[in-house]
């Protein structure tokens, strides 16, 4: 199978394979010390985890974004929406929302080092931004949403200054405890990464 591989240095290798089987709904292909790899199917991917706190830097790491998961309907926002609060994980839901020259639906969680992942579906194009303003900061957005990664970042193209925050979608947060009793899945072996 043809997926996209991506390589994330992360600070605790364990931490964020609780996450990321919790986020997937899947068990590592490789698990080894400092090491994990995830074959997703669905979307088609290659996750590498590789724990390197010194080059991984404090905060969300570097020039990364975000992340997300495009999926093709609102009910699929919300079906993974309750699957990830039924995991455990703490998800921010903003509906009918301005993004990226798109109106969306989506949900966020932010993996162990604070990098955000949403799960979003495009419910209309937008011809230009209709929400113009300031960069939020991370700590910005979860005190605007009350949760995790809650609302893109993608700069003054997408990103609401606090007056216009509900001029155009509804954002809403829960809070899940991402204590689990999970047991590692067993490691397998394979290709490098």
């Amino acid at each position: 199978m043809e997926r996209v591989q991506l390589a994330l240095n992360v600070s605790d290798v364990d931490a964020a394979v609780e996450f990321y089987r919790r986020l997937f709904g899947a068990e590592p292909a490789k698990l080894r010390p400092g090491y994990a790899n995830f074959a997703i199917d669905a979307p088609p991917l290659k996750l590498v985890l590789i724990e390197n706190p010194a080059a991984r830097g404090a905060g969300v790491a570097g020039a990364l974004n975000h992340l997300g998961i495009e999926v093709g309907t609102s009910e699929e926002v919300s079906a993974a929406t309750a699957r990830l609060a039924g995991a455990g994980l703490a998800t921010a839901v903003e509906e009918n929302t301005a993004c990226c020259y798109a109106l969306q639906d989506k949900v966020w969680v932010d993996d162990p080092d604070g990098a955000p992942w949403e799960v979003y579906t495009v419910l209309a194009d937008v011809a230009e931004t209709t929400r113009p303003g300031a960069t939020p900061s991370a700590a910005e957005r979860a005190e605007r949403a009350g949760g995790p990664g809650s609302a893109c970042d993608c700069g003054p193209i997408c990103a609401p200054d606090a007056t216009a925050s509900t001029a155009v979608g509804t954002v809403t947060a829960s809070t899940a405890s991402t204590a689990s009793n999970a047991e590692p899945g067993p490691a397998s072996t394979g290709s490098c990464c």
